[in-house]
């Protein structure tokens, strides 16, 4: 297995909404895009609200959970996805420290 090299790794909490983001780079052949990554907001009790991963990458792609539904998406880059799913979070964050 290659080595994954984290470019960000945190998480939030707030009246009881959670994010948590985690992205790396890898050479592994499990991950083409060259990049490995959950960007997670749901609930404390578990709840998605929007989740984003490339978890089965090889075999699955790059995914766009919403609640229970999960769709496959083109994989725009890693920095325009994180934007897209930053925009998404700060509407339901006052202080989000990102």
């Amino acid at each position: 297995m290659a080595p994954y090299h984290p470019v960000d790794d945190w998480s939030y909490t707030e009246d009881g909404k959670v994010v948590k983001v985690t992205i790396a780079t890898t050479d592994d052949d499990a991950y083409p895009s060259g990049w490995r990554y959950a960007l997670h907001y749901g609930t404390i009790d578990g709840e998605t609200v929007i989740r984003y991963d490339n978890a089965h990458e090889e075999t699955k792609g790059h995914e766009k959970h919403v609640g229970d539904t999960v769709e496959q998406i083109d994989f725009p880059g890693m920095t325009a996805l994180y934007e897209r799913f930053l925009g998404r979070i700060r509407e339901d964050f006052d202080d989000l420290p990102r």
